[in-house]
């Protein structure tokens, strides 16, 4: 029996075992390779996807607990908030290596959208697990603010 998932405004049907972890789905499914691998366990980050808004780790996620949820990867990711911090980010040049970044991206926008002006505690709370091994968090936080500003914050 097909599950039905929505991911990024799209209704699919998909035939895959309904035990898969999401980020599976998303990358070898569906070939929406922004969302990254980066430990499996939901500690680092890298596979951060909204789920009605709210960032998840999609490592966690199984296909059968998707079925009716809306989800949002890197590729969907659109409107006010989000082209504020991809603006932010690339003025900045928040990225290094860039593996993690859609992750903290993705972090990023939640936090705009919850909180359009955070304070660096809510910043730091808002990205606890979000893990980046080049060490740019400077950077990030800057471009969190930058974004901020861009909305008005």
């Amino acid at each position: 029996m097909p599950t039905i998932i929505t991911v990024n405004g799209e209704r699919r049907s998909l035939d895959a075992d309904p035990e898969t972890p999401l980020l599976w789905v998303l990358r070898d499914e569906l070939e929406l390779t922004g969302t990254k691998f980066g430990c499996g366990i939901a500690q680092c980050g890298a596979c951060t996807v909204h789920v009605k808004g709210e960032p998840q780790r999609s490592c966690q996620i199984t296909l059968k607990d998707a079925a009716g949820l809306e989800i949002t990867t890197i590729e969907g990711l659109s409107g006010k908030v989000a082209e504020a911090v991809r603006k932010a980010w690339a003025s900045l040049d928040v990225v290094q290596c860039g593996y993690c970044q859609s992750g903290q991206v993705m972090a990023a926008v939640a936090l705009l959208q919850a909180k359009p002006k955070p304070t660096d505690a809510d910043i730091d709370t808002a990205f606890d697990g979000n893990i980046c091994r080049c060490n740019t968090y400077t950077r990030i936080r800057a471009g969190v603010h930058a974004g901020s500003k861009m909305l008005g914050g």
